[in-house]
């Protein structure tokens, strides 16, 4: 599925629900921009009331020294790389290195900044693996500034004074990169080593907990740079995994001569980690063709230039690059609906007006293009015991992460039941691979045409389906592992039914966006 769309939440909908609709306008580029934007605007706003002590001059020629050599590094070093510059990345970076070093009108300062500042940018390009960049940009070019004893980071922006709108804008972040989990255990673990760090120095507890949140950068570190999706492994374990090292490398002190513990060291360990774990770099595609799917629905093949490895229910990362910016970013997430073993890779997409600038990308592709893939990823897989039921429910073209394993065919193994909700009968995409799955399906249509033939299903008055409507078609939803996929809002009222019919386990179906 893609995750273009952000259809309006329904009436009645959660606070959760609203906040995907809300935020699912915005890719995860866009949306980092403007928080790390608002907080720099703020931090001029504490100084200008005495709680910073910076000096506005300084901070305003810090965040234009930032800001500007980091944009036209990334616009001046992109050609040379034969690759399109990305303006919000580079915006990011300067805005990350504008609150890790110091503000200051000393030489040696200012050409400690403008020195990370270029080899920040330059990591994207030069530090990478088949065109995708194995660090954090910022990370990386504060720890090689630091090597040259020009500037050391300080990450001010752990500065009690912040967190009145830091915090909201981590949440925020995390939010919509679903990445509160890996930020709960890197911060259970970071915290842990350095309270008790302080508490055997003589701090009391509450003091040692409030210099550990308040005055460290634990909380910029982990929601805006450690869970940043381009350098995650792709696994939610892995990226579990990968939270607790970071933790314990950034909080337990050390010192190597040249290398000492930094926050920046300790997540290029990470970004080292998540790289070995990976799908490593980017993947040319070939397109092959397209097939109509339904009357607002196609399906896109393309021919990879080297196999992909993914399982059944995982997503692709497209770079579509277009002309003519919508807003929504260049990169596109879209569920995988072939088999792992295929020559193809596939993907089912909404191609119904109106058509974002990137799908407009798609649609014009002739036989031959290539566009390029930029990652694997995704836990949206079925469980490792075949013998353990399961029950699977698609809003629309949410059918699609489904297919993979229909393709595969994973699920004649299983007691699998597959409910699909779809507007019309006309609208039930992949109908005959469905027929041919070897499992129950169930199809319910909102506007009371029958559904396809070979599958089972009844009119729908196009309400919600609540815990009672499931426990009605599957009366044994308690015993199954759920599985719910479509748009965010659909997302969130069908995850809310299958809770209230009883169903103990419910996994669903959220991209990034980025």
């Amino acid at each position: 599925m893609s995750p273009v769309e952000t259809p309006k939440a329904p009436p009645g909908a959660s606070l959760g629900a609203r906040l995907d609709t809300a935020l699912g306008r915005f890719t995860m580029y866009r949306l980092v921009l403007l928080v790390l934007a608002v907080l720099a605007v703020y931090s001029l706003v504490l100084d200008a009331l005495g709680w910073l002590t910076f000096g506005i001059p300084e901070m305003l020629a810090h965040l234009v020294l930032c800001l500007g050599l980091t944009y036209a590094s990334n616009r001046a070093l992109a050609p040379l790389f034969r690759v399109r510059p990305h303006s919000e990345s580079s915006l990011i970076t300067g805005l990350l290195l504008y609150f890790l070093f110091w503000p200051s009108f000393a030489p040696l300062d200012v050409a400690g900044v403008a020195l990370a500042c270029v080899l920040a940018s330059a990591s994207k390009y030069a530090l990478a693996w088949r065109g995708r960049h194995i660090f954090n940009a910022a990370a990386a070019g504060a720890f090689m500034a630091g090597l040259t004893g020009l500037n050391i980071a300080t990450w001010w922006a752990a500065t009690p004074a912040m967190l009145w709108v830091l915090v909201p804008g981590v949440l925020l972040v995390l939010h919509r990169t679903r990445k509160f989990l890996m930020a709960s255990v890197f911060l259970a673990v970071a915290t842990a080593i350095i309270t008790a760090e302080l508490l055997q120095a003589g701090m009391s507890v509450g003091m040692a907990l409030w210099q550990s949140l308040a005055q460290r950068p634990l909380l910029f570190f982990v929601g805006f740079m450690l869970t940043e999706p381009l350098t995650l492994p792709p696994r939610r374990w892995q990226q579990l995994a990968l939270a607790a090292v970071v933790g314990v490398v950034f909080a337990v002190p050390y010192n190597f001569g040249f290398l000492a513990n930094s926050p920046e060291a300790a997540l290029l360990l990470g970004n080292v980690i998540a790289f070995l774990m990976g799908q490593r770099g980017r993947v040319l595609l070939r397109f092959s063709g397209t097939r109509p799917l339904t009357p607002s629905t196609t399906e896109f093949s393309f021919e990879p230039s080297r196999p992909v490895r993914f399982v059944p229910g995982q997503y692709m990362e497209l770079d579509l690059p277009h002309a003519k910016s919508d807003g929504k970013g260049r990169r596109r997430v879209f569920s995988l609906t072939g088999s792992p073993s295929e020559r193809l890779v596939k993907f089912g997409v909404r191609t119904a007006e109106p058509l974002s600038a990137a799908k407009k990308v798609l649609l014009s592709l002739n036989p031959g293009d290539e566009v390029t893939a930029t990652s694997v990823g995704g836990d949206f897989v079925l469980p490792r015991d075949p013998r353990k039921p399961v029950l699977l429910i698609a809003a629309g073209i949410g059918v699609t992460p489904y297919l993979s394993h229909v393709s595969s065919g994973g699920l004649r193994e299983r007691d699998a039941v597959l409910l699909l909700l779809a507007r019309s009968a006309d609208e039930v995409a992949y109908a005959d691979e469905l027929r041919a799955a070897g499992i129950r399906v169930l199809v319910r249509v909102a506007d009371g045409s029958v559904p396809p033939s070979g599958l089972a299903g009844a009119s729908w008055d196009g309400t919600r389906v609540d815990g009672e409507a499931i426990r009605a078609l599957v009366p044994d939803v308690a015993g199954r592992e759920v599985y719910v996929s479509g748009s965010p809002a659909s997302v969130a009222s069908l995850r809310r039914a299958a809770k209230q019919a009883g169903a103990a386990k419910v996994h669903v179906d959220s991209f990034s966006g980025y």
